[in-house]
């Protein structure tokens, strides 16, 4: 027997929480060459439920990277942390941009193993990061 999919109402109730940015690398659907999803903050097989406080929209490069981890080592102090969770922490209390908008900086061991685990500065997102701060576009 197959597990139960998220409703559309669930997946529409996530993405209008979000304002349709991934939360992780706040990238913005509306922009992104990616598709976006809604995932489990605690997997499934974790016991992770499909009750709001525990989905996140997210686009398919920070989901694929996140996959089912809960925690990574933060790369400055190599201690096991948990990743950012979305539901818990602010953003702004774990991350922030450096002068140009481009490239999130961790600030905490959690924000820092966050960055580290789903690539949060990848090639292609910082790339679109320029663009769109040079549009007024970005942030968010």
């Amino acid at each position: 027997m197959s597990k139960p999919v998220l409703s559309r109402q669930q997946k529409q109730a996530v993405a209008r929480r979000a304002h349709g940015c991934c939360e992780y690398c706040l990238c913005q659907a509306r922009f992104s060459p990616d598709p976006f999803s809604v995932e489990h903050i605690v997997p499934r097989s974790k016991g992770g439920a499909d009750a709001l406080d525990n989905l996140a929209l997210a686009c398919q490069g920070c989901n694929n990277r996140k996959y089912v981890q809960t925690d990574a080592y933060d790369p400055v102090s190599g201690i096991r942390v948990s990743l950012y969770n979305p539901r818990c922490h602010s953003w702004h209390d774990h991350f922030a941009w450096n002068q140009d908008f481009t490239m999130i900086l961790g600030v905490t061991p959690i924000g820092r193993a966050t960055i580290d685990r789903l690539q949060l500065n990848r090639e292609g997102i910082v790339n679109l990061r320029r663009i769109l701060a040079g549009a007024g576009e970005h942030p968010p």
